[in-house]
């Protein structure tokens, strides 16, 4: 079984389910469902209700023809559940599973053959549906015969109810006729309502965010939505960014209102609006460190054109860090995802092998990444992003101009160098500004020993150095943010330290890929779980010792 982390579950879009290419007539092979897949483990799902499996693993099936399935024992008082794919068309547990195709995982109870104990299994065939499951306790008998009597006693009163109505609906109606033909004035014809100034661009997006609103509850017409602003909570070169109540539907919380975030751009900054909102469109873009993006909106009457985004209350990276300090398990997971984010929008092909256009940011900062609820990142302000799409010429590329935040700018951007024959170079200079980022988080890692105030990189130059100023830093005195001898006393950040100083080499080629770094923040996760098991296993022979001793 080829197992994948939810990670990479994340670059999954499987929403086409096309089978059949109608141009050509060939079949393209189906789509390998992904399930939850943990072996057996203690669990504290009851047998009534719904729960989740509880299961941190995402599996990539082995066939197609293989469903999601979640198995829930109990015997005594030991309460037990695994997650698992199955061809249905094989017996599991003596069964062959029938309810299969659906898109919950609705248990049964099955027969356990062993006394004592109960055997509930369910299945379905959506990706990792097995990781909320549903029981159902059959009802009452009692309970049919009172239903039936309610529905018998009510059908009366409400065919008297309709008929009432009809029959003043009838009567009006023909009153105004007459009213009107008496008259001898032309009856007026009905209009449609009129749109062109309440233009709202609607985009399906049929992937949730568990931490935050979701975009398929949105009704997708062309009114604008119901919203509230609430707060300013930011504001850039091209925008500025409020706090707002989306009123449609209800949040997770029981609230009468969505808490979404609105980023405001006034109509002559409509170019940088489009440019963001094209890139949020890619269906491919969607993944776990990127800002989950809701709908677009022409506000034509009020002369500005919104995007519509996830809301994440712990604001900007930057403004993260000058408020606390992270420990090593935080700096992992910051940096970690920042590095799959940003892998994400450099990749050419999904998990799946379907062709992607890759991304470049373009002005990578902290404080364009936010920090969501569980202290990971996800990347924002795609104002300046560029599609690296095979049709763009030299020229065009010539023409998309030495753009970023002159602080964050890569040594061949500042000096107007990026080699335009080799897209991967613009990919280059991302990687450059993320490992300033790397380095701010890790200058407030208590990991390190002493940790001064918050400071961005550079942070001897003035606030808002120019190019000119940074020239001087980057390019003539070959200058880089500092790292003290004390970083590498910790194991970990000594390797932070190293994969920061191969990623802001002044060659651009000598770069690590985003791709690379992600796969080395995977492995010292690895390596500090194995540490850690090290350790307790340590412990556990040092009690033993003792216990012998006594």
């Amino acid at each position: 079984m080829e197992r994948v982390s939810a990670f990479w579950y994340g670059l999954l879009v499987l929403s086409s389910g096309v089978l059949i290419d109608i141009t050509d007539g060939m079949t393209i092979p189906r789509i390998r469902r992904i399930c939850k897949f943990c072996d057996m483990r203690e669990t504290t799902c009851p047998d009534t209700g719904s729960c989740a499996s509880q299961c941190e693993i995402s599996s990539l099936c082995t066939s197609p023809e293989e469903v999601c399935v979640s198995i829930w024992r109990r015997k005594d008082d030991n309460v037990t559940m695994d997650t698992i794919c199955h061809n249905p068309a094989h017996r599991l547990h003596g069964v062959l599973l029938d309810d299969y195709n659906k898109s919950k995982c609705e248990m049964k109870e099955m027969k356990s053959g062993q006394p004592g104990s109960q055997l509930y299994m369910c299945s379905c065939k959506e990706d990792e549906c097995n990781d909320h499951v549903f029981f159902h306790s059959l009802p009452d008998p009692k309970d049919f015969q009172v239903v039936f009597v309610i529905l018998v006693s009510l059908v009366p009163l409400l065919a008297l109810a309709v008929f009432v109505i009809v029959s003043f609906y009838v009567y009006r109606v023909g009153r105004q006729r007459k009213l009107w033909d008496a008259s001898g004035v032309p009856r007026p014809k009905r209009k449609g309502k009129d749109f062109s100034d309440v233009h709202a661009i609607m985009l399906d997006d049929d992937h949730s965010d568990s931490s935050s609103t979701h975009a398929n509850s949105l009704n997708h017409n062309t009114e604008l939505l119901p919203i509230e602003l609430d707060a300013q909570v930011g504001k850039g070169r091209f925008a500025e960014v409020y706090k707002a109540k989306l009123k449609q539907g209800a949040s997770a919380t029981g609230e009468p209102f969505q808490t979404v975030a609105i980023k405001i751009f006034p109509s002559e900054e409509y170019l940088s609006w489009k440019n963001e909102k094209d890139i949020f469109s890619d269906a491919d873009l969607r993944h776990d460190n990127v800002l989950h993006f809701l709908t677009a909106e022409e506000r034509k009457l009020d002369k500005q054109y919104w995007l519509i985004t996830a809301y994440q209350p712990l604001g900007n990276l930057q403004e993260y860090l000058t408020r606390h300090m992270v420990s090593w398990t935080e700096l992992r997971s910051l940096g970690g995802s920042l590095a799959h984010g940003v892998a994400h929008l450099h990749s050419d092909r999904t998990l799946c092998g379907r062709p992607k256009v890759p991304i470049v940011h373009r002005d990578l900062k902290s404080s364009n990444i936010l920090v969501k609820g569980d202290l990971t990142c996800c990347l924002c302000d795609f104002g300046l992003g560029l599609r690296l799409d095979n049709s763009l010429s030299v020229d065009e590329l010539a023409n998309s101009g030495q753009v970023g935040t002159a602080r964050y700018m890569a040594p061949e951007v500042l000096e107007s160098r990026i080699n335009l024959e080799n897209t991967e170079s613009f990919k280059q200079t991302d990687v450059y500004s993320m490992a300033l980022v790397l380095w701010e988080i890790t200058s407030r890692c208590d990991a390190i020993g002493e940790v001064k105030e918050y400071e961005p990189p550079f942070g001897k130059v003035r606030e808002h150095p120019c190019v000119e100023s940074m020239k001087d830093s980057v390019l003539r005195d070959r200058g880089r943010p500092e790292m003290p001898s004390s970083w590498s006393n910790h194991p970990g950040i000594q390797l932070v330290c190293g994969t920061i100083e191969e990623c802001w080499d002044h060659d651009p080629e000598a770069r690590l890929t985003a791709q690379c770094v992600a796969e080395r923040f995977n492995d010292m996760d690895e390596l500090d779980k194995l540490s850690e098991h090290s350790v307790s296993q340590e412990k556990i022979s040092e009690d033993c010792s003792v216990s012998d001793e006594k």
